[in-house]
């Protein structure tokens, strides 16, 4: 962290989650080069793209990162300032409870009292100094007590795709939030602290993907926000959590927990791992916090910070068009009444003939093409392709 940022006395560590696949990308998408790895969006991968926005925040040997063990060492190449141990492999994907508790276990050995930022590795934030002054917030909340605390991006439509949660009473910077016996950290600097910049909100529930009658009476209510998956708290604080939730997962990864900086550590962890639950933290964690006695004590701090999940083609092509109908592409693109499409080629020139709000995505060894309507459903062909077998396109 710069010396001029805000933040809470205790040590605050990132953790990158980078363990999807991103079948929606495909063909670019495969398993060693998911989405995350990809240059989607700009000149440098997504990955580094959101270490780029973490730097001035927090230092490379507080910077983490959940991945797993077929693209462990593309993360290596992205990101060589990252320290090797601080690279942690899932053997198999068990969803992003066990990714969490699995950094919560390393992070706690060398910090006891460490602050955890957790972040995903795709996505898109538009308003980066925005995103650099709530973060540390969100830390300071964290640090009050045991407290969860989300980013709640504020809606612009019904979207079904997302989760939401609902805001109940605000808080202050004076307002009892429930704090820890460490007491509420004092501020850096004379300037006051980062969290009495931004409003804060108990959590009262999360609606995973709503219909969408009831995203529209979401966004109508104005109550509403898209849960983009950042989250902030003390891993003590998720652990304690975990123990609670999910016991037979925090017993397994804390047999395991035994063994990190051994020789046994490999091989701990791939016993221990498939055997794990596979769950959301959204599930496991903040949605049974929310209904404890009180409340909880699940925060959101809303974030308008021009975020985007680049879920599908279509949401690159949203992000890129500077006026409706513009035809988008990275290659030499030649369009006659062509309007709306989205181009990507490795190599080629592409000619575009009377087509409208087509994504077109070619590498050396597929072509996609698909109305962007239903770029949602590119992930169709991914299955398809690994009920035929076809590993040579995954």
């Amino acid at each position: 962290m710069t010396s001029s940022s805000k933040r809470p006395v205790s040590p605050a560590h990132a953790v990158i989650l980078a363990g999807g696949r991103g079948t929606r990308f495909w063909p670019r998408s495969r398993l060693r080069t998911p989405k995350q790895l990809l240059n989607i969006v700009g000149a440098r991968t997504m990955f580094q793209q959101t270490v780029d926005r973490l730097l001035p925040v927090f230092s490379y040997p507080r910077l983490w990162t959940v991945t797993n063990a077929e693209q462990a060492a593309s993360i290596r190449k992205l990101a060589p300032r990252l320290r090797p141990a601080h690279i942690l492999a899932e053997p198999t994907g068990r969803n992003t409870a066990a990714a969490i508790a699995l950094a919560a276990f390393h992070i706690i050995r060398e910090d006891a009292d460490a602050l955890m930022a957790v972040l995903p590795a795709d996505h898109f934030i538009a308003n980066v100094p925005r995103y650099r002054a709530i973060v540390p917030a969100a830390l300071e909340v964290a640090a009050r007590g045991p407290n969860l605390v989300v980013l709640g991006i504020p809606p612009t439509r019904p979207e079904t795709g997302y989760g939401y949660l609902e805001c109940g009473e605000a808080f202050s910077a004076t307002s009892p939030i429930p704090l820890s016996s460490r007491g509420v950290p004092k501020p850096p600097d004379d300037e006051g602290s980062a969290f009495s910049s931004a409003p804060v909100f108990r959590v009262h529930r999360f609606t995973e993907k709503p219909d969408e009658p009831t995203a529209s009476q979401f966004l109508a209510s104005a109550k509403y926000y898209w849960n983009a998956g950042m989250f902030f708290w003390r891993a003590s604080t998720y652990l304690d959590c975990l123990r609670r939730y999910l016991p037979a997962t925090h017993a397994a990864l804390a047999r395991v927990a035994e063994t990190i900086g051994t020789r046994r550590y490999a091989s701990a962890l791939a016993r221990a791992y498939p055997k794990l639950q596979n769950i959301s933290v959204d599930y496991a964690i903040l949605e049974r916090a929310t209904r404890e006695p009180g409340g909880g004590n699940v925060f959101v701090i809303p974030a308008d910070i021009g975020w985007s999940d680049i879920g599908s083609w279509a949401a690159v092509y949203d992000l890129s068009a500077s006026a409706p109908g513009a035809n988008i592409s990275n290659a030499p693109l030649c369009a006659i009444d062509a309007a709306g499409n989205y181009v990507w080629s490795a190599k080629k020139l592409v000619a575009l003939l009377g087509v409208h709000d087509l994504v077109i995505v070619e590498t050396p060894d597929a072509l996609l093409i698909c109305p962007r309507s239903r770029a949602q459903d590119v992930s169709q062909i991914v299955k398809s392709l690994e009920s035929s077998k076809r590993k040579d396109l995954l």
